[in-house]
């Protein structure tokens, strides 16, 4: 395909989103099957252009004056792909596959777009506008920067399996896909953010990945991991497993040692948990399925580490999954919180006296974080906060209250918020 089919292509899956409300994945998908003839190269531009237009669809819109998929993609390949205006109108007019010749209007609008510096901070930060009030409860006047920073392409990170192997064996093989270590933690690796039209995939090429040598996670996830502390020897319990990248780390920090047991309420995001376990060497491991009636009874308060990853509206992700941002509702948000809210009191059943939880989002949002703990503490006696990690490379990402809250813009990972909730040993008032 052509420069012009490309943008075409793209224009159009941008309108199915926008007008049947589809997930990005599925209007990709729908396009790739109707298009055989579209190449890797072409796929991987595609996708690059939509998934790069969805992460400022608000910002594009005020820069060029016209919220429509057409403007946005335009404004997208002369803003922040760079090409020159003379590239993206060849691409536009070219006949019979571009999407039609710019209009005089559109040709102004690339050639001089509006100043952001004008713009709402919602315009700015590309967030809706009914976050307002919450990202500036979390940001403060820094929200347009922070919003901008879950703007921008994510970088690709990988956390060193111990048990397999070592960090500088590691990046070794690694060598071919020039990753590096972050110097935050020292089994986490990063790779840069892969150019838009780049096809993925080349991480899992390496012959070292089969073999467990690393797994794919965004740092803010291992931070996220390694706030549970000390967990070699321990009874762990990981109450929403999801895929299981957690459940690995924490099982790769106590060396095979102790017990961990992976639960989830959908028994279909368990799947490939076992799978991924024994690629990892993991031997310490329990999968609870809740398919198997009472499938956590016997752990009532004998466990030293209940880790919650608790079901959050996903803003923290917003580089990865931009379309979520769009579809996320206030309808929406007020589940993930009666969602919180439930599985804090079902993993404080689990915690034995003494032990620990460990309450983890991946959101910014203070609805979702601090006043879940605030709300959890004020109806549940016996369990305090201390602060959310000892480690002093990362304690300068602490709150005022003990908190980890991490960010692209200040921690460059995914947006995380973490609080560790200690509880009271016997005897103890």
């Amino acid at each position: 395909m052509r420069d012009a089919g490309r943008l075409a292509a793209a224009i159009d899956v941008l309108g199915e989103i926008e007008t049947r409300h589809r997930p990005v994945r599925l209007a990709l998908k729908s396009w790739g099957d109707a298009a055989r003839y579209a190449g890797a190269k072409d796929r991987a531009f595609v996708s690059g252009l939509v998934l790069d237009v969805l992460r400022r669809r608000r910002s594009l819109a005020w820069r060029m004056g016209d919220d429509g998929p057409r403007a946005a993609a335009l404004a997208a390949l002369r803003l922040h792909w760079d090409w020159p205006l003379d590239r993206v109108a060849e691409a536009a007019g070219e006949e019979p596959h571009g999407p039609g010749r710019l209009t005089d209007t559109e040709r102004a609008a690339l050639e001089q777009p509006r100043d952001l510096a004008d713009a709402p901070a919602a315009v700015r930060g590309d967030y809706p506008d009914w976050l307002e009030a919450a990202f500036e409860r979390a940001f403060g006047d820094d929200r347009a920067e922070q919003g901008a920073a879950l703007s921008e392409r994510a970088p690709v990170d990988l956390r060193v399996n111990l048990l397999k192997s070592g960090p500088e064996r590691t990046l070794k093989a690694l060598t071919p896909l020039h990753a590096e270590a972050t110097g935050v933690l020292p089994t986490a690796l990063r790779m840069p953010a892969l150019d838009p039209t780049a096809r993925s995939g080349a991480v899992e090429a390496i012959p070292q990945f089969s073999k467990g040598w690393f797994e794919v996670q965004d740092l803010g996830s291992q931070i996220a991991a390694a706030a549970a502390g000390e967990v070699k020897g321990k009874q762990v319990l990981d109450l929403c497993a999801g895929g299981g990248g957690k459940t690995l780390a924490l099982a790769a920090a106590m060396g095979n040692t102790g017990q961990i047991y992976a639960y989830d309420s959908d028994a279909r995001r368990l799947a490939d948990t076992v799978r991924r376990g024994d690629r990892a060497g993991v031997r310490n491991l329990q999968v609870r399925s809740p398919l198997t009636p009472d499938a956590l009874k016997g752990l009532e308060a004998r466990m030293d580490v209940v880790f919650i990853d608790a079901p959050c509206s996903g803003t923290g992700s917003w580089r990865r999954h931009p379309d979520t941002k769009w579809r996320l509702t206030p309808e929406t948000l007020q589940k993930r919180i009666a969602d919180q809210d439930a599985v804090l009191d079902a993993g404080a059943a689990y915690v034995k006296p003494g032990g620990r939880m460990v309450y983890v989002t991946c959101s910014v949002l203070p609805d979702e974080d601090e006043d879940r703990v605030s709300a959890f503490l004020a109806r549940t006696p016996g369990f305090q906060v201390r602060p959310a990690t000892a480690d002093p490379n990362l304690a300068r990402w602490l709150t005022p209250d003990g908190f980890l809250r991490l960010s692209p813009k200040t921690s460059g990972t995914d947006g995380f918020f973490v609080a560790v909730l200690d509880k009271a040993p016997h005897g103890a008032p």
